[in-house]
């Protein structure tokens, strides 16, 4: 009987163990399961090369949300991302957005200007101003072979 006990205590143990380590995956990974604190906006940009889901967006060099989908408008020749921001940030509608690089050869990230003058986003607004991201090569390439204008 007494074995029986020791085995059931530790079968409890192992099983509460299991659950806090996959709780802490979810929470850990981002993956939102449980609760959803972020609210959609849409960007489109001419290029968003080196941009991908899951990257930072960043107000004021802190991060304020994460890059949704990521889709092609064919008629208007456009890349539409969808950015999730996170809830009690506040982004305006003359909010500008720019696909930055960090450091050389970092990961790409979305700068948000949020603006201020004009009047609130509601989710699902879209961000009219953007910026796409410069081409380092091109612009190595230019300087290389002498196409730079002083």
């Amino acid at each position: 009987m007494q074995k029986y006990s020791k085995e059931t205590v530790v079968g409890i143990f192992v099983v509460i163990g299991l659950i806090c380590i996959g709780y802490m995956t979810i929470q850990l990974g981002d993956l939102g399961l449980f609760e959803d604190n972020t609210y959609p906006l849409v960007a489109r940009f001419t290029q968003v090369t080196g941009l991908r889901k899951g990257s930072v967006v960043n107000m004021l060099g802190l991060e304020v949300g994460r890059v949704g989908q990521m889709t092609m408008d064919q008629d208007k020749q456009q890349a539409v991302v969808e950015l999730r921001i996170n809830k009690g940030v506040k982004v305006y509608d003359d909010a500008i957005a720019s696909i930055k690089t960090e450091g050389l050869i970092g990961d790409r990230y979305v700068s948000l200007d949020a603006g201020g003058s004009g009047s609130l986003l509601k989710p699902g607004d879209s961000i009219t101003e953007t910026e796409a991201p410069a081409d380092i090569m091109d612009l190595v390439s230019k300087y290389a072979f002498g196409d730079v204008k002083k």
